[in-house]
């Protein structure tokens, strides 16, 4: 089991000031990850930064820590222009960027935007998952879609890690556990909205566990490595209470701070205690 913190860059937490102090802090704490979210805030009445770019703040602040993009709003955003982002953050990193990707879950970051929020952003997510991967290889793309163009292109800069960077894939619907078998690893919400309760148990993460397993036997991937990251909360120790989640099958556990979970001061504090099992490594 690995560690990481999750940031929800919102309210007091959208200062990229802030979200790089709970960086350094992470660092030197022993977690191994730093993780934030694609949000625009709009359904929330708030305002976030850009993820690519705070994530380029961490990287620049840290020598250690995984960068988690968990995850980024395929649909709203142009597939070309999250191949560079990400491959330039690869790079600036040295090889610590993991690309979380999926559908969109705010109805208001689209529709605000005069974007539609409805079955048609499932076939942009397939679509433009399939051309950010190609670009990312470096590959000179061809491409005519439903959705998108690529005529022969390759887009860069390369990334540091090869073939790409880990693709990770988020949401809980059936779906989302069948499209997350395809890529290199899932990421399981197990908070409350506000990030304070778990709503996911280890039985249930257990069970989508095993139907990733599945597909992914089916389609000769179950010898590959396949990551499962959840969105968990819990205060020190909390060494027994992960250990049940890392039984049902995950690989990374990502505490969840927002700023409903208390001030940045507060939230720092939590971070400095150190990762659940940091005393029995």
């Amino acid at each position: 089991m690995q560690y990481a913190i999750d940031v929800a860059p919102l309210g007091d937490l959208a200062d990229p000031a802030a979200i790089v102090r709970l960086a350094v802090a992470a660092e030197r704490s022993g977690w191994d990850g730093f993780s934030t979210w694609d949000s625009l805030g709009v359904g929330m009445g708030t305002s976030a930064p850009d993820p690519f770019v705070a994530l380029a703040a961490v990287a620049c602040a840290t020598a250690r820590l995984r960068l988690i993009a968990s995850v980024i709003a395929l649909p709203r955003r142009r597939p070309q222009l999250v191949a560079q982002s990400a491959a330039t953050l690869d790079r600036l990193s040295g090889g610590r960027l993991v690309l979380g990707i999926g559908a969109g879950g705010d109805p208001a970051d689209f529709e605000a935007f005069g974007e539609p929020f409805d079955g048609s952003r499932i076939g942009r997510f397939d679509e433009s998952a399939r051309v950010v991967d190609g670009l990312l290889r470096g590959e000179t793309l061809h491409h005519e879609g439903a959705h998108y163009v690529v005529r022969g292109v390759a887009v860069g800069p390369r990334p540091a890690q090869r073939p790409r960077p880990p693709i990770w894939v988020g949401g809980m619907r059936p779906g989302a556990l069948r499209r997350a078998a395809a890529w290199d690893g899932w990421l399981a919400i197990g908070v409350s909205d506000d990030g304070a309760t778990m709503t996911l148990t280890p039985d249930a993460l257990a069970g989508m566990v095993a139907r990733i397993r599945e597909e992914r036997a089916a389609t000769g991937a179950a010898s590959e490595a396949f990551d499962v990251a959840v969105f968990g909360f819990c205060e020190p120790p909390g060494d027994e209470f992960v250990a049940t989640y890392e039984r049902a099958g995950a690989t990374w556990w990502l505490e969840s701070l927002s700023p409903m979970r208390g001030s940045i001061d507060a939230l720092v504090a939590r971070v400095e205690a150190g990762p659940p099992v940091v005393g029995l490594r």
